[in-house]
């Protein structure tokens, strides 16, 4: 929340871990007021390690100290009233839950857009729509491997895990770059929009030259 580029414009969080947050981050230091929705009582599930269960870790703060965070159980009725009540007065929906959770809660983009007709809806997800593997859920290591990264990083014969996280806040701020670019479409054509990005697409993307 601050005074940039972006401020104004309202953007529902329902990200967790890192390539969502790191998407919805970029849109808050550029000036957006960010709603992050989090589960009652324990939060998000990025928000504590195993080690520390009553501490925030450093990668949470990192990716959402520039926030508003509430709570919300998606998993009643009640819940899901609340995030389309919110929804109303969004500019942006933001989500990178497990392929088909988004549908299973009756916040599909169709359902979202008849609610808010010029929504900007981001979905990232480890799979592109259409690919055999588009059911399966991804994290960084995943997306990184099957996208080709740790073929260029170590050695031909030994591949090697890049040690930051390339493939979660490389897609997040890919995301945050194409809500931008919806955002001023919208304002010039009053429309709003799906984007959807692959964790994996990403990844190929930047291997291209590799």
């Amino acid at each position: 929340m601050g005074h940039g580029p972006l401020t104004g414009y309202v953007i529902l969080d329902l990200t967790q871990f890192e390539a969502g947050t790191a998407c919805t981050e970029v849109l808050g230091w550029l000036g957006a007021d960010v709603w992050k929705v989090e589960r009652p009582g324990r939060g998000e599930l990025g928000r504590h390690s195993v080690a520390h269960p009553d501490v925030d870790t450093f990668g949470f703060l990192a990716l959402n100290m520039n926030k508003r965070s509430i709570t919300c159980n998606m998993k009643t009725p009640e819940g899901i009233a609340l995030i389309k009540k919110l929804l109303e007065k969004a500019d942006v929906i933001v989500e990178n839950m497990g392929p088909g959770s988004m549908e299973r809660l009756g916040l599909s983009y169709e359902e979202c857009k008849a609610i808010k007709p010029d929504i900007i809806y981001g979905s990232i997800k480890g799979f592109a729509k259409g690919s055999k593997y588009e059911e399966f859920p991804a994290f960084d290591p995943i997306a990184t491997h099957t996208g080709g990264f740790v073929a260029v990083t170590g050695l031909p014969d030994q591949p090697i895990k890049s040690g930051a996280s390339v493939a979660d806040s490389g897609s997040g701020i890919q995301m945050a770059l194409s809500i931008i670019a919806a955002l001023l479409q919208r304002e010039k054509e009053g429309i709003g929009q799906r984007i959807d990005l692959a964790m994996q697409d990403y990844i190929i993307g930047l291997c291209r030259s590799g």
